[in-house]
């Protein structure tokens, strides 16, 4: 059994990277259909007066293309208290109804407002049980050794799931944009019945049922060293792959005798007892998930929670926005402006690795994340003068910024919420990852709704305004991490892995 946990290691690594890859992969199609939606949107505002009042209610600019994202300080406190295949297998099903629901409205012909902002809050709401609940689990079977590289590229799934929903909504863009949508939403659906059925959470999950085999075993051997005084009735417990193991006493027909009444009760809970010592163990509680503001006690996790926030503002902004942008400033067709936006996400996979060698090899988190941040400003600036390029220069920018921009995202969200989740200060509870990992990401959520919110505003005033919030987004990030930056420069030289101590599951 312990020479396969390398095999189950390995398909949990693949299953959770494929779970998330879906979750993006359904996000992406609404920054391919803009192009498409303004079309629409201003060709409603064009027709006569006589026109029906449902087709003039739908208005343009970014009301076609927010999407709020709310709810994942709730789901990390949720997830952490609830089996995560469960909680993943719902969120990821009801993602899928609502992605499809919002390209239902092009078969339908629908021009309520309404209708799609709220299928767009509803699926923003669901989509936020994803995040913590697989970074949990991967942080459940992957411990401290060489986390940065091993979390570097599990996270490419964001970008992988950016480039397939591109090409996903690419294909269908122009001819019927709704299957743009229910595509990916049919797609994540899938992978929420496969997440039910294969999804192992944590290794004791494993554990438990080497040890309920060696328990048959053992009680079948009559060597067993053991003599039970009763008799007992073995019953499991699952959350979380922490497994309990209740052996409950039932109550033999013959009288015991006074001292193990008194001493094990009808009611007790324990194990089976020797016969050269009489040893009573209580189950002892697990304990108890982490709190919300205990969680934000954790050293640390504020100043990249903030961090985050801007770091992520900058990553979403590119993510809806920049196929609009290479249309308006390359003058591509939506089809291959969609294709060309997909460069930007393998410079993501590059930076999200190379991000996680470089971490691991100094040690030092929020040193690496800032040198990424102080060299992703200059890039910026060069991006926004993209429409001056030629093919070559743009293809070797949309590379290195998606690197330099999407790099201390990928290590913020995956190796460094895993660290703190175990950080020495909480004694070893495994408990607190899930809600941890909710903490950082949901207040970079706050950065992903804001950063293609402004960007739509400050659009119609010329591009350049875009790119100056976003760089100075980017120099704002760099700021919050100055005081970690400034104690892991101070430490001494600490070995490979060390930015954060950390404790074994």
């Amino acid at each position: 059994m312990f020479l396969a946990c390398p095999w189950y290691r390995a398909f949990t690594f693949a299953l959770t990277f494929l779970l998330y890859t879906s979750f993006h992969l359904s996000r992406k199609p609404i920054s391919i259909v803009k192009s498409e939606l303004h079309k629409n949107c201003s060709l409603l505002r064009e027709l006569p007066t006589d026109s029906s009042p449902q087709q003039l209610s739908l208005p343009v600019e970014t009301d076609c293309s927010w999407k709020p994202f709310v709810g994942m300080y709730l789901s990390g406190i949720i997830g952490e208290r609830l089996p995560i295949r469960l909680y993943l297998t719902v969120g990821m099903l009801t993602s899928g109804l609502f992605t499809c629901l919002f390209g239902l409205g092009y078969v339908y012909n629908i021009h309520s407002l309404g209708f799609y902002i709220f299928a767009q809050i509803a699926n923003g709401l669901v989509q936020t049980t994803g995040w913590p609940s697989v970074v949990t689990c991967i942080g459940n079977w992957f411990g401290k050794g060489r986390r940065g590289l091993i979390m570097g590229l599990w996270n490419s799934h964001t970008s992988v799931g950016n480039i397939l929903g591109s090409l996903i909504a690419g294909y269908y863009v122009s001819s019927n944009w709704g299957l743009s949508f229910i595509v990916p939403g049919i797609i994540i659906a899938v992978m929420g019945i496969i997440c039910f059925l294969f999804l192992i959470e944590h290794p004791n999950d494993l554990k438990s049922v080497g040890a309920q085999n060696t328990e048959n075993s053992n009680q079948a051997s009559p060597s067993f060293p053991f003599v039970c005084l009763c008799s007992w009735q073995k019953s499991w417990s699952s959350v979380n792959g922490h497994k309990h193991l209740y052996l409950q006493y039932k109550q033999e027909a013959k009288v015991q005798s006074s001292d193990t009444e008194l001493l094990l009760g009808q009611d007790s809970t324990g194990v089976c007892v020797p016969v050269q010592q009489i040893v009573v163990v209580k189950s002892g509680a697990e304990p108890s998930a982490i709190s919300f503001m205990g969680a934000l006690h954790i050293p640390g996790v504020v100043e990249f929670s903030l961090c985050l926030l801007f770091a992520k503002l900058v990553s979403y902004t590119f993510l809806f926005w920049l196929p609009l942008y290479i249309t308006k400033a390359a003058h591509l067709d939506a089809k291959k402006a969609g294709d060309l936006s997909t460069l930007f996400d393998v410079g993501g996979i590059i930076g999200g690795v190379l991000a996680g060698v470089v971490s691991d090899k100094l040690g030092k988190r929020a040193t690496t994340c800032a040198i990424m941040l102080l060299l992703a400003a200059p890039t910026l600036y060069g991006f926004s003068m993209m429409s001056q390029f030629g093919p070559g220069p743009t293809i070797g920018m949309l590379l290195v910024c998606g690197g330099l921009v999407n790099g201390p995202y990928a290590l913020i969200t995956t190796a460094v919420s895993a660290d703190l989740g175990t950080h020495k200060s909480l004694k070893g509870n495994a408990r607190a990852l899930s809600t941890v990992t909710a903490i950082i990401d949901g207040t970079g959520s706050v950065g992903a709704a804001l950063g293609p919110l402004l960007a739509g505003l400050l659009s119609a005033h010329g591009w350049d305004q875009v790119f100056y919030m976003l760089m100075t987004a980017d120099f704002l990030a760099l700021l919050l991490l100055l005081r970690l930056v400034m104690k892991e420069l101070r430490s001494n030289k600490s070995p490979p892995g060390a930015a954060v101590e950390l404790k074994e599951h």
